[in-house]
């Protein structure tokens, strides 16, 4: 069986197509929100990289993060009135979760502190950057007129408080003193 070649020319001239068939500019809102998507599910593997040993939560949640990732992005690549973000209240509340059993690992949070601390702390704390510019770019697609699941915009808000909880979980399980601001 012959491959198909991974090019297809069809963006050479700044266009791409959406799931359903429009094209649309490479720098449409659009574009930008699920492409920031991508970028970030490209970082928390990154960040699964640099954290596998960690307990099989951290691991399973970080995974089920990448797949809904996966579908939020198919789902702001399709334009078609009445799509389906395959995304619940139950992820919303399973994430949550996550954070709620996180946060109660860790000393309490009296004070800012300064992204970094162990490598994967640090990858961490990228992520959790990148998810929140993900969270402006889906509210500049809102701002277009674009209808965007509430579900969504939630989930990606909730996705950078665990994002920040598990940097400060790492530090933590590799005894890694936090970085704290000093004015």
């Amino acid at each position: 069986m012959k491959k198909s070649p991974l090019y297809t020319r069809t963006g050479d001239k700044g266009t791409t197509s959406l799931v359903n068939g429009a094209r649309v500019a490479k720098n449409s809102p659009r574009v930008c929100a699920y492409g920031t998507l991508d970028e970030l599910n490209a970082y928390i593997g990154l960040l699964q990289a640099h954290t596998s040993f960690l307990d099989n939560f951290v691991n399973e949640t970080l995974l089920r993060v990448n797949n809904l990732l996966f579908n939020i992005g198919a789902y702001l690549a399709d334009s078609s009135e009445g799509a389906v973000p395959m995304l619940t209240d139950d992820d919303i509340a399973y994430l949550e979760k996550a954070i709620d059993t996180l946060d109660s690992m860790v000393p309490p949070l009296r004070l800012f502190v300064i992204p970094g601390g162990s490598v994967g702390a640090s990858y961490a704390h990228v992520a959790r950057t990148i998810c929140r510019r993900a969270e402006r770019d889906i509210l500049t697609l809102i701002d277009t007129g674009a209808v965007v699941s509430e579900l969504v915009t939630t989930y990606v808000n909730r996705l950078s408080d665990y994002l920040f909880v598990l940097a400060r979980y790492i530090n933590h399980a590799t005894g890694t003193p936090e970085l704290i601001w000093r004015k």
